[in-house]
């Protein structure tokens, strides 16, 4: 099953939590019918690197059950006065016209920016108005919010690690307050910058390691019956 894939732009972004990703993921359950996925970020999720892409990876280990698409466009922010809001971007409409069963939101490193940051008292409002819209879809999709990925030091692009310290605290409050899914991609890795070469986007290793983060919680999913 191929991966729905979004054209690759060069740009810069990036609780139940998870077991190592060094750990071997087993098969997924054969759900009645396709499972729809959608991955929602800027360039950490679409990679500027061909073969670095989390979502293909994240295909593989799911098998043809289900439909992974990749929704990421890189230098993307989550903020809507960011220099490049996502919410702008044809990506956003297309992901939601994927009507998807799962959506996996991975936003924030292009936020960190100065220049973008600036704004972080609106980063909950705006994230929150993200989730909103897919909450509100026909599919009635599962959403899991991601704690960002790692940024060693010093950081690149004017992404750094101060900012998005701030960041996972938004984002930790928004889950317990809106009662949604998951996924720390930052303290599993935070120790392993060799998956992060420029320090801020992974590597096809780095790639497969987000990729089996995110198996670990959408494989779990019981989708024999949606109407949950």
């Amino acid at each position: 099953m191929k991966i729905q894939s979004m054209p690759l732009l060069v740009g810069l972004s990036v609780l139940a939590f998870v077991s190592p990703a060094s750990a071997e993921p087993a098969t997924a359950p054969a759900p009645a019918s396709p499972v729809r996925v959608a991955c929602v970020g800027d360039s950490i999720t679409v990679s500027p690197v061909l073969g670095n892409a989390y979502p293909e990876k994240l295909q593989a280990l799911l098998g043809t059950n289900w439909i992974v698409g990749n929704f990421g466009m890189g230098g993307r922010t989550l903020l809507r006065k960011g220099d490049w809001p996502y919410c702008n971007d044809d990506a956003f409409t297309r992901a939601q016209a994927f009507q998807p069963d799962v959506v996996i939101i991975l936003l924030g490193a292009n936020d960190t920016k100065p220049f973008n940051w600036k704004y972080h008292d609106e980063f909950a409002g705006d994230y929150t108005n993200l989730v909103n819209a897919f909450q509100n879809l026909a599919s009635r999709p599962r959403i899991y919010i991601c704690r960002p990925t790692p940024v060693p030091e010093p950081g690149n692009y004017g992404i750094n690690e101060t900012s998005e310290q701030e960041e996972i605290k938004i984002i930790d409050h928004l889950v317990d307050t809106m009662k949604l899914g998951a996924i720390d991609l930052y303290t599993p890795l935070k120790d392993q910058p060799q998956l992060f070469p420029d320090r801020v986007h992974p590597n096809a290793e780095g790639a497969a390691a987000i990729a089996k983060l995110v198996y670990s919680h959408i494989s779990q999913i019981n989708f024999t019956n949606r109407n949950y």
